[in-house]
Order: C-alpha cells, then sequence, then structure tokens
C-alpha cells in the first residue's frame, strides 16, 4: 500500500571543525551529504579560503531554485505529493517527480558515502541522476541523498527521510558539511561533484594505501570505476569496476571484471529499480559532474573578481562598471577552463567500441536539441571518443545560461572563434575542421545564444560578397538587420 505525504524544506544546523582530525571524523556521520565518493582523512572545509561563504557568493544563506528546492516548495504547498513505495520507500516517486531516468542507475559497492554501513558489494548503492540532479539510495537506508544544481549557486546538498514511520517527511539542505568532501581540488574549488575510484576490498573498504582516482573523461579507462559495477562491453579496454582488491598491494584481476552484462551473480538484482549498472551511464557521470564543477567555478571566480573590482572602483574614484586588468585576467582564465573542458580536450582515446546493457543510450540521446540535419550535441561515438560532436550537452544548461554577462559572452566569442577555424590555439587541435563546422552548425540552429551571432554572420558574409546590391548593415538596433 502506498501513502501520500507533504514533506517541507527545512535547514539542518552547520558542524564546527575545531581540527582537521575532527573534521575527518564528522564525514562518517554528516547529515545531508551527497559524496559520490568519501575523502577519509578530508582536509577542512574549503569555504574560508575561498570565500564562497561570503558575499558576492554567500554559498549558505542563499535562496536557492534548484530542483529538489522547487519540488519542496510544490510539496509544502499541496500542489504536488510522494507516494511511498514498501520496497523502496520515496525512491520511484521522486525520481518520476525530479524527471530523473531509472535507466541512469549506475551502483558503487565502495563504502565511500554517508551511510557507509548500508553499503557492501552484495548490497550497493545505488545512484540516479539527469542533467541536474543526483540522487543516491541505499537499500534499508535512513535517507534519500540529493545533490542538485542551482543555476546560479551550483550545487546544493539535500536529504529526505526514506520512512514510512515519518508523518511529515522533510528534506534538510545540508548546511556545509558536504563540502568536507565536496569543495576540493577534486571539485575544482567550488560546492561540486566528483566521481572516485578506489581499491575496496572484500567488505567494500577502500584501501586509501593503494592511491585512489578522479575520473572524468579524461581518465585512462584502467583507472576507472575501482568499487563500482559496470555492465556493458567495451572490447580489450580493461578497468578497475566488478572486482574486489585482494591483499594490501592494490591487486585486483581487471580481466575478470571485463565486458560484464549480467551482475546476478553479485548481487540480488530484484532489490533495484534495474539491473543495471551501464557503462554508458557511468561515462557519461564522468563527464558532467565535473563540466558542472567547471561552470559553476567559472561563475564565482567571475563574481568575486567583478565583485573586488568595484570595491576597488570605490576605493581609488573609479568609474563604477570599470573592470580591471586583474579581474579581467582573472575571467579570461575560467573561460579558457570552460572551453577545455566543453570541447573535450585532452580526452581519452577509446581503443575498443563501448556499449551498455540498459535503455540509457537510446533515453539520453532523444532528449537532444535537433538541427535540420537532425544532428543533436546528445549523440554518442562510443568507438573512438564519447560523443560524435565534441562539444557537451552542458552549454544548454541553466547553469551556463546563468553566467555572469562578463564570462558567458567571452565564452560564446571564443568558441565561435574556435569553430570557425580562426582559433587554432593547439589545445583545440584534436577537433578537426569537419568536427568545427558540425558543431557550430548545431548551435546555430539549436541555441539562442549561437542563433543570432550565426545569423549576423551570414549577413555580414552577405554584404562583404555583395551578394545583395543596394543593402547595408544597421548598427543601430539592438540586433544587427538588414535594410535596404
Amino acid at each position: 500500500m502506498c501513502e501520500s505525504f507533504r514533506p517541507v524544506i527545512v535547514r539542518s544546523a552547520r558542524p564546527v571543525f575545531r581540527s582537521s582530525r575532527a573534521a575527518a571524523k564528522c564525514v562518517f556521520a554528516l547529515v545531508g551529504s551527497f559524496c559520490l565518493a568519501l575523502i577519509y582523512g578530508a582536509s577542512p572545509v574549503l569555504a574560508q579560503s575561498s570565500g564562497f561563504e561570503k558575499p558576492p557568493i554567500d554559498y549558505l544563506n542563499t535562496v536557492v531554485h534548484d530542483p529538489v528546492a522547487n519540488l519542496a516548495e510544490k510539496l509544502a504547498s499541496g500542489t504536488a505529493e510522494l507516494a511511498f513505495d514498501q520496497q523502496h520507500g520515496y525512491l520511484p516517486a521522486v525520481l518520476e517527480a525530479l524527471k530523473v531516468p531509472t535507466s541512469s542507475q549506475v551502483l558503487v559497492f565502495s563504502k565511500t558515502s554517508l551511510q557507509l554501513n548500508r553499503i557492501s558489494p552484495r548490497r550497493p548503492r545505488s545512484l540516479f541522476f539527469n542533467d541536474d540532479v543526483y540522487v543516491g539510495y541505499c537499500q534499508q537506508g535512513d535517507v534519500l541523498e540529493f545533490a542538485a544544481t542551482d543555476a546560479k549557486q551550483g550545487a546544493i546538498f539535500y536529504t529526505l527521510g526514506n520512512s514510512e514511520e515519518q508523518p511529515e517527511p522533510k528534506f534538510v539542505r545540508d548546511r556545509g558539511g558536504c563540502l568536507s568532501c565536496h569543495a576540493s581540488s577534486r571539485t575544482q574549488n567550488v560546492p561540486g561533484y566528483l566521481v572516485r575510484s578506489v581499491f575496496a576490498d572484500a567488505a567494500g573498504r577502500p584501501k586509501f594505501g593503494s592511491g585512489t582516482y578522479t575520473t572524468d573523461h579524461t581518465s585512462d579507462f584502467k583507472e576507472r570505476w575501482g568499487g563500482w559495477y559496470v555492465t556493458g562491453s567495451h572490447g580489450d579496454m580493461r578497468h578497475m569496476g566488478n572486482v574486489i582488491c585482494k591483499g594490501d598491494e592494490g591487486e585486483i584481476d581487471r580481466e575478470s571484471g571485463a565486458n560484464r552484462t549480467d551482475l546476478g551473480d553479485s548481487i540480488r538484482l530484484e532489490s533495484f529499480l534495474t539491473p543495471h549498472s551501464d557503462i554508458v551511464a557511468l561515462m557519461v557521470l564522468e563527464h558532467q559532474t565535473q563540466m558542472h564543477n567547471a561552470i559553476a567555478a567559472a561563475n564565482y571566480e567571475t563574481r568575486q573578481a567583478l565583485h573586488q573590482s568595484y570595491q576597488m572602483n570605490e576605493l581609488l574614484e573609479r568609474p563604477a562598471g570599470h573592470i580591471s586588468d586583474s579581474a579581467n585576467r582573472r575571467i579570461d582564465s575560467s573561460v579558457d577552463q570552460v572551453l577545455e573542458y566543453l570541447l573535450f580536450c585532452d580526452e581519452f582515446a577509446l581503443t575498443s567500441p563501448v556499449s551498455g546493457s540498459s535503455n540509457f543510450e537510446k533515453e539520453f540521446q532523444e532528449r537532444g536539441l535537433r538541427d535540420s540535419q537532425g544532428r543533436s550535441l546528445r549523440d554518442f561515438d562510443l568507438q573512438t571518443r564519447m560523443f560524435r560532436y565534441p562539444c557537451s550537452y552542458l552549454i544548454y544548461n541553466d547553469s551556463f545560461e546563468a553566467l555572469p554577462d562578463e564570462v558567458r559572452s567571452r565564452i560564446v566569442t571564443k568558441l565561435t572563434a574556435i569553430l570557425e577555424g580562426d582559433d587554432t590555439s593547439p589545445e583545440y587541435a584534436h577537433l578537426t575542421p569537419m568536427m568545427r563546422a558540425e558543431i557550430l552548425g548545431i548551435l546555430q540552429e539549436t541555441h539562442p545564444l549561437f542563433q543570432a551571432q550565426g545569423h549576423t554572420a551570414s549577413l555580414q558574409k552577405e554584404v562583404s560578397e555583395g551578394g545583395k546590391e543596394g543593402h547595408r548593415l544597421d548598427a543601430t538596433s539592438p540586433g544587427i538587420r538588414v535594410v535596404r
């Protein structure tokens, strides 16, 4: 029998760490942490050094409008409800409400998150995600774990009690505890996301003495997914998934974990929403987490640089809108970091075709915006690289749109120059002329920020070539137009 409740959002108290040792111990008991991987012995929260607890970011106090916060408001107002499922609690209802596909399920069996006592190779933790939301579920767990992307503030962390006994389940926003893991160099020094690969023993405990990896689309295949289950085929490439570390020297048998399409001999499949931990979903998860971090880092850095520049304007009696040279350098550096990640610079080259085991690949591609030739940035390649057109689909994300104008306009301008072939910087040498033309064509038909540029470029070309006598460009209006 299912019942519906109306959760409301509350905020948990922020823990105070008096030493790095205390911070490390507290990691095991953090309420609201959505650790994709737990960093044992984590250093103190970086918020003080990076300044994102202070204006202009004010991470802990600024009102957010991420998908979880929006759902919480609907639940509190009675315009939405969550049904309780006897086997999985609120998980199915939450996934439906947040539009998170079950095909995105990936399974992690290392004890590397909040509810580590609920996790083992026989009972892995499930992660589900869409472009903006990550949901963690442990069998018989006390809470569901959430991380959601606010367009302006980046990663925001929550929990939701997953027990039918609670008359009013509450979304709890983390007040800084998660940042012990989720605000470090591994997340590009902003509150963000990470995927970790560890050497896990038979109980799921990471052997940190053997080393760990923070993985993304640049990672060598052989370093990925330690402590995770992986279903699908990948030819002669080998990864760390599906296997247990034996001994103290990081000894794993990568061969035995390769090309698995069925996990029935490792877990009780009926206990999960799907029987998959799809390799393609894992690859997308790795890229997406760090792409989100790069966008958030550019957002934070630009806002902080402008804030400091405008403060100096008052002290030095400069014009209010003046941007200092140092601020411009900081913004330009952020532009380069976003573009290098957006365009898959240094992407690991696949040496064998990759194929998933679920419907994830099909469903992911179906969500793509397509141009008149049927092309989308969500189209996979999976033969020699991840995507057919190597430009991240997160360029359509609200977080990209919400970037301050000072950095977003520079990204668009430089990206256009790269795709048009005017910028031949060596870091973008992996993009062939054909790739650049295809990506630019897709963006000019499907992305508002590039549609205007594409129209302007075509008009400028028309006039420069004298294609239509008597036309001229009128630059007096907000958008350039052809007049007679």
